[in-house]
């Protein structure tokens, strides 16, 4: 089980537009027990807040089921801008490990930051697996991986 905690503003309204992008949340009483599940203990009404001051839009996903999604995303991003944009707010630290990069980020965002990988096809990547705050970043040998840990530490900073 997860330990409860109070998050700052800002790292909690991070951690909603995570969840927000990586979940359907359809209703506030979803929002707020994604939190929970993430260990964020929030009320109704400061996740009323968040939404408000995030800009979060309903919209219908795929299958016509309504969610939450954040605001201007009509057009896609080019991956690696979202990459790098994932990087700065959430990344913490990137460091290589023979031919493994751990990226170690922000709870709830390492999913994210794996997929934006994976999408941006880069050339250094063999493929990802992510945890709550942890991405494991594969690359084809130890060179190549101290080379992706010192990009990727770069966009962190």
């Amino acid at each position: 089980m997860q330990e409860e905690r109070q998050l700052p503003k800002d790292e909690r309204q991070r951690l909603v537009a995570s969840l927000v992008e990586r979940l359907r949340l359809g209703t506030q009483q979803d929002l707020l027990e994604a939190l929970g599940s993430a260990g964020c203990v929030v009320t109704q009404a400061t996740v009323s807040r968040d939404i408000r001051e995030l800009g979060l839009v309903k919209t219908r996903d795929p299958l016509g089921r309504m969610r939450y999604d954040l605001p201007n995303r009509n057009g896609r991003l080019d991956p690696r801008e979202t990459l790098a944009t994932l990087l700065a707010q959430f990344g913490r630290q990137a460091v290589a490990a023979q031919n493994l990069v751990v990226i170690h980020s922000e709870i709830g965002s390492a999913p994210a930051i794996a997929r934006a990988l994976d999408r941006s096809e880069h050339p250094l990547v063999v493929g990802t697996v992510a945890g709550d705050d942890t991405c494991l970043v594969i690359s084809a040998d130890a060179r190549r991986a101290r080379e992706l840990a010192a990009e990727l530490a770069a966009a962190i900073r």
